[in-house]
């Protein structure tokens, strides 16, 4: 390292050279990077849904489309209008569902009529081309103002509308609270620039080599910036504060950053890869979006790390003079009496914290999830609005496209009709009832026809008065599962937004287990070759674990639901990125007990360690409440609000409960421990 660190050092002007080159290439890559907004995409290969998908293609209806004020009588023209429009590939009305060829409209059964027309306006269902959901979407409101639409075409087009402006956004509110943060944890104005220098080089070379991806999920790209950013600036800090130290010891400007590159290199690697190791346990999912952000960040955070190892040395170096110049008094208090009174006084408090470890074990296994597109949306919001219009109107809908192999009609027949009587089903449309068994297809216009067969497919168009997701939603499919294999076994294809949210759901929910255990066994190793010791693995990850768990079950007892996603992408950034106040507590206590007995290690540990626990802790806290409050979109807005909340929660464990651990099992600790035997005994002490 030392070689590498002379190297840099001396060539730092063909280091900045070559990094800026590299961040014009990037911002030109990032540019062609694709935004994939729908969450079926990424669902594993051998779901059911995948499968139908890929025969299927995009002929599934996406959109209930109320176009109000339209006689009885010129509905079927707007049906034809709207098939007109760009990005539209299928619109089905009352006459795809019943015989009413020749028959006026005005004799059709109130009955049949019903879910399709009300308060003198038609309803449609509509497929939207799903790689043109916006483009599509916007077309049919600027065809009909007054429209009201519904289902997941319309989740999907609010959410890619809105999604990069936010970006943008929550940028403008973060940087200066990260600067504030920044200058208060630190004695200099000017450094707080560059550490956001180092890590806002990273963060772009991070989102330009996602061109090698082709494509990142929309939760990815509004939030990976941001997480990085805070998960990794305490890095800069740590190098910048070693110089610092270095230098007031004396050494030359060169020197004193050689040996704070030498010094903390080691420290500074662990950090970022337990941070790492935390985000790669998210690409065992088997739901893809969990390879897409924890392959992005992770690569982010080792970018970060590079940045801070390379550039920032080469930079900080070549601006001593302003660091100088721009020198002030420390803000930060003294945490003397703080860690005194945590020491003496905050025993029952960690009692406390301890006790609540197990029943939030529990209490977040039981959290009731949303799976969907329907999740992400606020429930004051346009889309919601909207839905719930419709729903009063007609009733929920939800749309189902059931393929079955062509050819034989009895059956076709038999299971059109038992399909009608599954509870909550309101609409089925198949050959036999749209235009009767008898009728040969070479006289079917083709119009409709197409609607009823598909490349050697019989096809049968449901709708369920149920939400996109829940129980009676995902017992709607589960019985036409078993209806449909009653008759064609497993030669059949099923699609739909319910039905991708009960395979999401299937699919996801194994992972659970894989990504925490492997997030647990990765760090824990780290934590193992770091501190050569078997029980401080177990008590750092005892306290962030259970920070966790406290954290994530709060929903559960507040009664809220819980994003699914959301829920597995925090228990991993927070293990992940909060163990580092842990280790950073710990290092101090070990180095504490050479010299002082546990009480004082403690004391001492806790009073030089919580200076730099907070800034970064402060940061991500900050940064994952601005999500939450700025995000219009479910997912992102309630993953930022829980991890702020869950970082606050990390650092007031590893303030409040780790030195009680640390002290209660200090002799477990001296003896399975490599540096133990160097402990100052409580008899010499």
């Amino acid at each position: 390292m030392r070689s590498l660190s002379r190297f840099i050092l001396r060539h730092r002007k063909l280091v900045i050279g070559f990094t800026a080159l590299l961040c014009i290439i990037s911002f030109f890559g990032m540019l062609t990077v694709d935004v994939d907004y729908d969450m079926a995409n990424y669902l594993p290969d051998n779901s059911p849904t995948k499968k139908a998908l890929e025969v299927i293609g995009t002929d599934t209806p996406n959109l209930r489309f109320y176009v109000p004020n339209v006689p009885l009588n010129e509905a079927i023209f707007v049906k034809e209008k709207i098939l007109a429009c760009e990005h539209i590939l299928g619109c089905l009305w009352l006459d795809d569902a019943s015989p009413i060829q020749g028959v006026p409209l005005e004799t059709v059964p109130g009955d049949t009529l019903a879910p399709w027309y009300a308060d003198g306006g038609a309803l449609y269902q509509v497929t939207v081309d799903p790689s043109y959901y916006a483009q599509g979407f916007d077309n049919l409101k600027e065809l009909y103002p007054d429209g009201i639409a519904a289902g997941n075409a319309a989740n999907q087009a609010r959410i890619i509308s809105v999604s990069m402006d936010e970006i943008a956004r929550i940028i403008p509110y973060i940087l200066p609270i990260v600067i504030v943060i920044l200058i208060l944890a630190t004695s200099n104005y000017f450094e707080p620039l560059l550490f956001l220098l180092a890590i806002g080089v990273a963060i772009l070379l991070n989102e330009g080599s996602n061109y090698f991806l082709g494509k990142v999920s929309f939760v990815t790209r509004a939030s990976s910036a941001v997480l990085q950013l805070a998960v990794s600036i305490d890095y800069a800090v740590f190098l910048l504060h070693r110089f610092a130290e270095y230098r007031e010891k004396g050494y030359d400007n060169e020197k004193a950053m050689e040996e704070a590159m030498v010094q903390s290199a080691s420290s500074i690697a662990s950090s970022a890869m337990t941070t790492v190791f935390g985000f790669l346990a998210l690409m065992l999912m088997e739901f893809k979006i969990g390879k897409d952000m924890g392959g992005v960040l992770a690569k982010g955070v080792f970018l970060s790390y590079l940045s801070v190892m390379i550039l920032l040395p080469a930079v900080a170096i070549s601006y001593t003079n302003l660091i100088d110049k721009t020198t002030h008094k420390p803000f930060m208090p003294s945490f003397t009496k703080f860690s005194k009174w945590v020491v003496k006084r905050a025993a029952p408090l960690a009692i406390i914290l301890l006790i609540l470890i197990p029943p939030a074990f529990l209490g977040q296994q039981n959290n009731v999830f949303i799976y969907g597109s329907g999740g992400m949306h606020a429930p004051d919001s346009e889309v919601k609005q909207q839905a719930n219009k419709l729903d009063e109107m007609f009733g929920q809908s939800q749309q189902m496209l059931l393929l079955v192999k062509q050819g034989d009609m009895a059956k076709l027949n038999a299971l059109s009709n038992e399909l009608k009587d599954v509870d909550y089903i309101s609409t089925v449309i198949s050959y036999p009832n749209a235009v009767g068994l008898t009728m040969p297809p070479d006289i079917v216009p083709k119009d409709l026809l197409s609607n009823l067969r598909f490349d050697g497919y019989d096809r049968i168009i449901l709708a369920a008065n149920t939400n996109e997701e829940g129980p009676e939603a995902f017992r709607v499919v589960e019985q036409v599962r078993e209806l449909t294999e009653k008759y064609y076994d497993k030669d059949y294809l099923l699609a739909g937004e319910n039905v991708a949210n009960i395979d999401m759901r299937n699919s996801i929910t194994g992972d659970s287990m894989k990504v925490l255990l492997g997030g647990l066994l990765a760090i824990g190793v780290v934590l193992l070759i770091n501190f050569r010791s078997l029980s401080i693995p177990l008590v750092l990850l005892t306290v962030i674990e259970g920070a966790v768990w406290i954290n994530l079950s709060l929903p559960y007892f507040m009664g809220q639901d819980l994003n699914y996603i959301g829920y597995q992408i925090v228990s991993s950034v927070q293990l992940g990125a909060t163990v580092d106040y842990g280790i950073l507590l710990t290092q101090r206590y070990l180095e504490a007990r050479r010299t002082m007995n546990k009480r004082d290690a403690a004391v001492f540990a806790l009073s030089v360690s919580t200076g730099s626990i907070l800034p970064p802790a402060l940061i991500l806290t900050s940064a994952g409440l601005l999500l939450g409050v700025v995000s219009s979109n479910g997912i992102i807005s309630q993953m930022g609000t829980i991890l702020g909340r869950g970082t606050a929660l990390s650092a007031f464990m590893v303030l409040i409960l780790l030195p009680h651990l640390l002290i209660i099992f200090d002799k477990l600790i001296q003896k399975t421990t490599y540096e133990g035997k160097e402990f100052l005994t409580d008899e010499k002490a």
